[in-house]
């Protein structure tokens, strides 16, 4: 009965954390701004972490299914 918002809650979390890591990814292969105005070290550590905590939560979130 509660598999169901875990598994949106996993899915969510999982394609949105993919979804940035992609982006900032892209962004830095691309050589372009991460953020605009922000600093292009604090936009790449800020993208980089929150993608991996988010698809970190999607992890975690499928394997308590």
């Amino acid at each position: 009965m509660e598999s169901g918002p875990a598994i949106f809650a996993g899915a969510a979390f999982a394609l949105f954390g993919a979804g940035l890591l992609l982006w900032t990814g892209v962004r830095l292969a691309h050589r372009a701004p991460v953020a605009h105005g922000v600093s292009p070290a604090a936009a790449t550590a800020f993208g980089l972490g929150f993608g991996a905590v988010f698809l970190t939560l999607g992890v975690w979130c499928f394997a308590r299914l």
